[in-house]
Formats: structure tokens, sequence, C-alpha cells
């Protein structure tokens, strides 16, 4: 850990000493020096990505140029499955001091591990983050992402330590139990997943409580996509500021990227992790500004790096710099990834569009929820949203009116008509953690 970034007279986080503000020429040496370090251990420690540099002549001495690092083959996610469970390791057990893994829920779980380094590591990231969205020394941080395999509880649990600040570790679920201590613990940030924390702010007002009337000022959320549309409706329903975050446990977790104030793009924190864009079909790097998948590298991951690792995450490297001063560079909003998509009479579906159309319809909720069947052999999709009280209460005269307008929206957007089914509030069953968003009956 950069033990200077917390030098600061009161004693905590000091964000103006952070790495986010280097110059873009001590920044790429930094990347350089530390991208031939891995790419060194990885070649030393890890035998498949040996063995697949040897199958193309290349050693750790060809990695002269930062450019260097699109000659390095790709990592993916099936990799680390057909490994499982240590064999992407660079670091024997007995450095290795927590281990996490994802649910498993298509197969193999991924599991990941972390040296102590690793964990300084993610802390300081985390730090960064959590700094970039205006949190410092004195708030009070309630942490409802989920404790345990899921690295999003302790990633954010640790940052917020980090920053000097405080932090609530309620982890997921109960959620009463979080309404109450959001109030009676004058709570001013809160981190979820941001369909959980709007699940959270219906329950609250159900129960009598104006989230505008607490402490409560800045949300920082993540682990699924969401909408600029989403966060307009967190602010005039909470009265919050939300920050979106980005991150993978392949990675590290929580804590590769992060939006500041301006909310324009993430900051990717280059000095740990090197960004690039691909062209998902051809895996040719894409220059800032084109629209690609997001490729990561590790730079000072020790127990586990990752080597040009392809996240299917859709995004672009803005070329402009921010506004907020910061050096490091910002990657668009994912909103969509390429494995997402599903494909409707010949269209290509992204969640993300469907989301969009909704939000553009007032007298809806933000609750819905895609449902992909199987008709004679033609998949057919249909979108059920819920919609609010005074709509649901005119099944007649409202209900039509807003059935139509988003029907035109989807249409418009997507290029086909779709079923649509409107339902009332508290319809469509709520998650503690990711929502799940599209519901496939194809195949039952």
């Amino acid at each position: 850990m950069q033990h200077e970034l917390w030098n600061d007279a009161a004693g905590g986080f000091n964000p103006v000493s952070a790495p986010d503000y280097l110059p873009e020429a001590q920044l790429r040496e930094i990347q350089l020096r530390r991208l031939k370090a891995v790419v060194k251990r990885a070649y030393d420690n890890v035998p498949l990505f040996r063995s697949r540099l040897e199958e193309r002549d290349l050693t750790p001495d060809s990695i002269a140029t930062l450019a260097d690092v699109a000659k390095l083959p790709f990592t993916l996610k099936s990799d680390l499955r057909d490994t499982y469970p240590f064999g992407l390791f660079a670091s024997p057990m007995h450095d290795v001091v927590r281990l996490h893994a994802s649910s498993g829920t298509t197969g193999k779980p991924i599991v990941v591990a972390y040296t102590r380094e690793d964990l300084d590591v993610w802390s300081e990231v985390m730090a960064r983050t959590f700094a970039a969205a205006g949190l410092h020394r004195g708030d009070i941080v309630q942490n409802a992402f989920g404790y345990g395999l899921f690295t999003g509880g302790l990633g954010a649990h640790y940052g917020v330590e980090a920053l000097g600040a405080a932090v609530v570790p309620i982890s997921g679920g109960n959620t009463d139990r979080q309404i109450m201590v959001l109030r009676d613990f004058g709570v001013t940030a809160i981190c979820a997943t941001p369909s959980y924390f709007m699940h959270l702010a219906e329950k609250a007002m159900d129960m009598g409580v104006d989230l505008k009337d607490l402490p409560l000022r800045i949300g920082v959320f993540g682990a699924e996509p969401w909408s600029d549309a989403l966060r307009a409706r967190m602010l005039a329903d909470t009265g919050i500021q939300a920050f979106d975050i980005y991150g993978l446990s392949e990675i590290i977790g929580p804590g590769v990227a992060g939006e500041c104030q301006q909310h324009e793009g993430l900051h990717v924190f280059e000095d740990h992790f090197l960004p690039e864009i691909i062209d998902p079909v051809t895996g040719e790097p894409l220059p800032d500004g084109e629209e690609g998948e997001l490729v990561l590298t590790t730079l000072s991951k020790k127990a586990m790096p990752m080597i040009r690792y392809r996240t299917r995450d859709i995004t672009t490297i803005l070329p402009e710099r921010c506004g907020c001063g910061r050096t490091v560079r910002r990657i668009r909003r994912i909103s969509r990834r390429s494995d997402d998509m599903f494909i409707i009479r010949g269209v290509n579906v992204f969640p993300s569009q469907v989301e969009a159309a909704l939000f553009s319809v007032e007298g809806t909720l933000p609750h819905y929820q895609i449902i992909l069947s199987r008709d004679h052999g033609l998949d057919q999709m249909s979108v059920e949203v819920e919609v609010t009280p005074d709509v649901f209460s005119d099944k007649v005269r409202a209900m039509e009116v807003v059935r139509a307008r988003l029907a035109h929206a989807i249409e418009h957007i997507l290029g086909i008509r779709v079923g649509l089914r409107l339902v009332g509030p508290h319809t469509i069953p709520r998650s503690e953690g990711k929502a799940k968003r599209v519901v496939d009956r194809r195949n039952d």
C-alpha cells in the first residue's frame, strides 16, 4: 500500500496525494514497469500462461512498451473454471491470506486469491473510489453489499475503513432493520446494488420513513448495470447523489473504477489496472473513443495476476480529460455486456435498451422483468413492468395510456413489437443482491 496516501494532518486519507492526479508520463512509466513485472510473475508461476506465451514464441522480455500488451494472449472466464480451484495462482498457499469465489450458478465457481499486499491494494483503490464520490473521514457508511464469498461486502468494508470513515457492516437483506439503522445511526452514505436500494427506498416509504429527511446524502452502487434514468429516479425519490462503481472478482472485486462528482464516466485506477478496448468479434485493439469490449490487466496483483482478461463488458475509454483534474482515464458507464444480448426476430436486444424505454414513460416503477419464451420454434419476448398505484388503480384509462406509451417507446428503441404486461406495485420479486432482469423460459 502507498502509505503516503494516509499522511494528512488529520491522520486519514488524503485524496490529493493519490496517483489519480499523476502527470501522464509518470503514470505510463509506472504502468510499464508494473506490466513487465506482472508478466514475468505470471510466466514464472502460472503454467497455463507460460505455455500460451511459448506457443507464440514470446517471453517476458517481449514486453518493451505498453503497446506490446497486445502481443499477449487473452485470459477468459473459462480459463478460471478449467483450472478450478487454484490453477491460476502465482503465489504459494502460505502467502495467500484470503479466498473469494463466485456463486457458481453457471458451472464451477470462479475462485480468486489475495496476498496481504493484494488486500492493501484493494483497500487503497476502494478508498480512492469513495473519495472520488465525496466521502471522507467522519462519514457513516452503511454497507449493504453482501459479505462472504462475494467480493462486494469486504471490498467496500476495508475501503471505508482505509478512508477513515465509519462502516456499518450490515450486509444485504433484513430490509426493516436496514431502514432502522439508516435512521437511528445517522447514516450519511450507503453501498448496495442499485436494485436493492430502490427496494429499500420503496419499503421505507411504506413504513412512513422519508429518506429525504435523513442525513443520507450519497449512494455508492455497483454489481449490476444501471442507467442515468435510474439515477434521476433515486435523486427524485430519496434526495441522494448516486455514484456508479465498477469491478469484478477476477480482477480484484469492486475498486477497478469509480465515478467522481462530475458524473461523466468512471475513472480507472490505472496504476493498478491497465485498460484496453478491443473489437469483441476480432479481438483487435481499438483506439480511445471507440466502443468495444473492455479488457483488463492487473499490474500489481500477486496471488492471481490476470493478463488481458476479457470482461465481456461493452464500453469506451473516454479520450477527454475530466474536469475534476484526475489524470487517470475514464470509461463510459457500462450498460451492457456482449454476452447479455439475445436475438428476437433477427434483432439484437440488450436489457439496458428495455430499461431506457421503461424509464422514459411516466407512471412506471423501476421494477421489471424480461420474459423469453419459444412458440412454434420462434423466440418470443415479453416485458412485465410495475406501474404506480395511481396508474394501477385506474385500470381502464390510465393503464391503457401507459401501455400505449410503453409499447411505442420499446418499439422505437428496439425496432420490434414485444408483449407487454403492466402489473401493480410489489408484484415482481425483489432481490437482496443482483436483480434478475431476464427470465429465460425457452427451454422449459
